[in-house]
C-alpha cells in the first residue's frame, strides 16, 4: 500500500517541526515546500538523516517546485509573514493574503483532491484565502487554531490544579485571536467541569491567559513566535485525518447556518476523518456565549472585509 503524502508549505520554525512530527510518527512521507532556495533542500535532509537514528521510513524532501507536492493527501499552508512592530493587521492580511493565495493556487492545483490545513496567521481570514485560491469545497479547507486554542487552555488548568494533562479536556470556539470564547463548563478534569473545581476569579484568569497565550509566547522570544505547540496541534489534525479517527477537535470550518453563523471560518468542534470535517458538532450554547460567540465571528468578518478584492 502507497504511503499517504502530506505537503507541508513553508520551512520556518512550524513547517519543519510540523514536517518532523508528521516523519516521526510515520504518518507519511512529507514535501517540505519554501520559496527560499536551499532552505527547505537543507531541513529536508536534515530530518532525513535523522530517520535512521528515530527508526521510521518516511521520506522527507524539501523542494522550491511546486510540480514535486503532486497527489498529496493533505496539503499544511505555514507560510506567510509573522506580525512586526509597528505593523496593523491589515497590512499582514495584505501581505499574508497574496502569499497563501499563492501557494494554494499552486498546491491545489497539482494534488486536486488535497485537503488543506491553515496555519499561516491571521488564521479565520487566510482561510477564506485559501478556499478561494483551491476551489475546494468546505469539507477540504481547515483552520488549524481551535487545537491549539485548547491544548493552552488545558495546560494551564494543569498547572492550575496541579493534575496530569491527560484527565483535562478543554473546550475554545470562536476567533484564533482575543475575542477567542473559552468554553470553562465544558472544560473538565476527569470528567469534573472546572467551574466545580475553582473559583470564578481563577477560571476568568485561566480563560484570558488562555486568549493571550500566543501574545504571551511572542513576548518572551521577541524575535518569533510559538511553534512546538502549533506543530503539535497540526499533527493532532494530520493524524486524525489520514487514520480516519473521526476525532472530535476544534478547527475553523466554514460556517453554512450553524451557531446562527453563515459563510464564514469560525473556530467550532468538528469531526476530523478521512474526509476533512465530516460535521460540525453544534452544541448549545448559554446567552452570554452564544453573544460572545457572535462577538468573535463579527470580529473575524470584519477581517474579512480587509482582504484585497
Amino acid at each position: 500500500m502507497a504511503r499517504n503524502k502530506v505537503t507541508v508549505i513553508g520551512a520556518g520554525n512550524v513547517g519543519a517541526t510540523t514536517a518532523q512530527r508528521i516523519a516521526e510518527s510515520g504518518l507519511a512521507d512529507v514535501v517540505l515546500v519554501d520559496i527560499v532556495d536551499g532552505l527547505p533542500q537543507g531541513k529536508g535532509l536534515d530530518l532525513a538523516e535523522a530517520a535512521p537514528v528515530v527508526g521510521h521510513d518516511a521520506c522527507v524532501v524539501g523542494t522550491n517546485d511546486y510540480a514535486d507536492t503532486a497527489g498529496s493527501d493533505i496539503i499544511v499552508v505555514t507560510s506567510g509573514i509573522p506580525r512586526k512592530p509597528g505593523m496593523s493587521r491589515d497590512d499582514l492580511i495584505s501581505t499574508n493574503a497574496g502569499i497563501v493565495g499563492a501557494v494554494v493556487k499552486a498546491a491545489a492545483a497539482v494534488s486536486p483532491d488535497a485537503i488543506i490545513i491553515v496555519v499561516t496567521n491571521p488564521l479565520d481570514v487566510m482561510c477564506h484565502v485559501a478556499m478561494q485560491a483551491s476551489g475546494f469545497p468546505r469539507e477540504r479547507v481547515i483552520g488549524m487554531a481551535g487545537v491549539l486554542d485548547s491544548a493552552r487552555f488545558r495546560t494551564f488548568i494543569a498547572m492550575e490544579l496541579g493534575v496530569s494533562v491527560k484527565d483535562v479536556h478543554a473546550f475554545v470556539l470562536g476567533g484564533h485571536g482575543d475575542t477567542m470564547v473559552p468554553l470553562s463548563r465544558y472544560s473538565t478534569v476527569a470528567g469534573v467541569p472546572i467551574t466545580e473545581l475553582l473559583p470564578a476569579d481563577r477560571v476568568k484568569a485561566l480563560e484570558e491567559r488562555t486568549a493571550n497565550g500566543g501574545a504571551e509566547i511572542v513576548a518572551f522570544l521577541k524575535t518569533g513566535s510559538a511553534f512546538y505547540a502549533p506543530a503539535a496541534s497540526t499533527h493532532e489534525m494530520v493524524d486524525a485525518i489520514l487514520r480516519d479517527r473521526k476525532r472530535v477537535l476544534p478547527c475553523a470550518v466554514m460556517l453554512k447556518g450553524e451557531f446562527g453563523v453563515d459563510g464564514l471560518f469560525v473556530g467550532v468542534p468538528a469531526v476530523l476523518g478521512r474526509k476533512g470535517v465530516e460535521r460540525v458538532f453544534e452544541i448549545k450554547l448559554t446567552a452570554d456565549e452564544q453573544a460572545a460567540f457572535e462577538k468573535s465571528a463579527n470580529a473575524v468578518r470584519e477581517l474579512v472585509k480587509v482582504l484585497p478584492a
